[in-house]
């Protein structure tokens, strides 16, 4: 077949000669054609069956034809009562799992009421930092027929604790209850800077939520292990994967020094990628993902239950490919994006609303954004068949080379000491750094087109009907805590606190101390601050 491609070039070496080069989003020269010889593939090895290790072509065997991806909008800002209605709103419109934002104060471990607070309560995601917010926010939710997914890292087990005491209250079983916690915090250091801790006392509460989560919550995903973040820091589709992968591989690493066996948590494990603009990258990079940590599990931990290999993952369509030029492009962009989420297996997936590149997206856009999954799913086509794409010589040349590329990462992160070491030292932050500098040289330079931006460029009105967060609902948040914290027990709330604190310095059980902490009604600030007391605060080292 080389040979015969090599007639073909001489043949049309006319035509040819005028082609532009071509590489994708992440940079891989791309050719004008593929053949067979572009993509050996041994169908055993590397692609399987549905439902099969090494899962190349999705988790489940059926796939949609089973039922739909999860269709989570991500949504939450102002008060608890606030999201609540929107969350009503989109379940009535066909939304099928709850996902919700937190705001600044929230993930970092103050309360609405703290000075660090000032400005920013409400602004980004929902205040909660009591039970009673929590609560005002599940109100009238089925918990336990909707599942959900909670973005929150640092302050993962004081949300989850939060959460479990609302459904006790209601009756719900734990075992009843469903959803995620994002609870990554090796990619706080590295892309997104939502930290508290330094990283010891990071990952001894990662893991002792992984534990309590295993023995409480079964289905409950402990973790979602985040590439997204660094995708949206400006990470190649290959960095995505390796360095997702080497995040995940130390989680598993603690876990199983904590004294767990791989199958009584990695079965639960979840990972949530960007779904980037270039199409066939973007799908090729789900089906290497899956692939990848299928045969690492395999070749470290020798987990007895093929479902420990299983690399199940929520997407997110890209929000810095967003522009606020020609905002309505969004629309266009996002469908691609979904598309490419679709067409490599994701298990849910949000869908971004056009006007998020100005604010808070708008009800008519965030309904937009959910019509733009249901469309895909119901009319597209894409959802009939499992792995729709299997087989095409670009899609598996590009599967192999985005596989071959995150390994070489891999072994380089390996060489250094692991992923911890690696990002003390600053050597994945920079890798990003440079891959984010050229591709903004690139659009700079009109190399990498974007429509509004750099080409196809309009004048055009500035917007109208921006959302604007309420500005009254940090001063009545500051209200409600002080009524909150005069209504407790506080002899009760010393001693909860007082335990959790020992708990710490020791090596007890935090997630359970933090659960008696809820139940006495301390608030999140006071049981972060309890821990920043133990653990400390984490300033970076200056890095590469």
């Amino acid at each position: 077949m080389s040979a015969d491609r090599g007639a073909w070039e001489e043949r049309q070496a006319r035509a040819l000669a005028g082609v532009l080069p071509k590489a994708t989003s992440s940079g891989i020269p791309l050719a004008p054609l593929y053949v067979p010889d572009d993509a050996p593939v041994d169908y055993a090895h590397d692609l399987g069956f549905p439902g099969e290790p090494p899962f190349t072509r999705g988790v489940y065997p059926t796939m949609y034809r089973g039922q739909p991806w999860t269709m989570r909008q991500y949504a939450g800002f102002g008060s608890a009562r606030q999201t609540n209605e929107r969350f009503r709103y989109l379940l009535e419109r066909g939304q099928t799992g709850l996902s919700v934002a937190f705001d600044l104060p929230t993930q970092m471990g103050f309360d609405s009421d703290h000075a660090r607070a000032q400005g920013e309560v409400g602004r980004v995601g929902v205040a909660v930092s009591t039970l009673d917010d929590m609560a005002e926010l599940l109100d009238g939710l089925p918990l336990e027929r909707v599942t959900t997914s909670m973005t929150i890292n640092a302050t993962a087990a004081i949300l989850l604790c939060f959460y479990v005491a609302v459904a006790e209250a209601r009756g719900i079983p734990r075992r009843a209850l469903g959803g995620t916690v994002q609870n990554d915090l090796l990619k706080e250091y590295i892309a997104r800077g939502t930290y508290i801790y330094p990283p010891a006392g990071s990952l001894r509460l990662t893991t002792d939520l992984v534990a309590f989560c295993a023995r409480e919550l079964p289905r409950w995903n402990p973790i979602s292990i985040s590439g997204y973040h660094m995708r949206e820091a400006g990470a190649t589709a290959a960095q995505e994967i390796a360095f997702t992968l080497a995040d995940g591989l130390t989680y598993v690493q603690a876990a199983v020094d904590r004294g767990l066996d791989v199958d009584d948590f990695a079965p639960r494990l979840s990972f949530f990628f960007n779904a980037h603009s270039h199409l066939f990258e973007e799908a090729a990079k789900f089906r290497a993902a899956r692939r990848l940590w299928a045969r690492l599990l395999t070749e470290r931990y020798r987990p007895k239950n093929p479902k420990s290999l299983m690399l199940r993952f929520h997407a997110q369509t890209a929000g810095s490919t967003l522009t606020a030029q020609q905002p309505e492009n969004n629309i266009v962009r996002t469908t691609i994006e979904a598309l490419a989420a679709v067409l490599g297996g994701a298990q849910s997936l949000h869908t971004n609303s056009y006007d998020e590149a100005l604010g808070l997206p708008t009800e008519n856009a965030v309904r937009l954004a959910l019509r733009t999954q249901q469309l895909l799913a119901a009319e597209s086509g894409a959802a009939d068949t499992a792995d729709p794409l299997a087989g095409a010589y670009f899609v598996e040349a590009l599967t192999a080379e985005l596989e071959e590329r995150a390994l070489g990462y891999l072994a380089e992160i390996d060489k250094r000491g692991g992923m911890l070491r690696a990002i003390e030292s600053g050597y994945v932050q920079h890798e990003i750094h440079l891959a984010a500098y050229r591709h903004q040289q690139d659009v700079e330079a009109q190399r990498t087109p974007v429509v509004g931006v750099n080409c196809f460029v309009e004048d055009e009105p500035r917007p109208e009907n921006i959302f604007q967060p309420d500005p009254r609902v940090e001063h009545e948040r500051a209200a409600r805590l002080a009524a909150y914290r005069a209504a407790r027990d506080p002899a009760a709330w010393a001693r909860a606190l007082a335990a959790l604190e020992a708990a710490a310095r020791a090596d007890g059980d935090l997630v359970e101390r933090t659960l008696d902490a809820v139940r006495a009604r301390a608030t999140l600030g006071e049981i972060s601050d309890r821990l920043r007391a133990v653990f400390g605060e984490y300033r970076p080292a200056r890095q590469l």
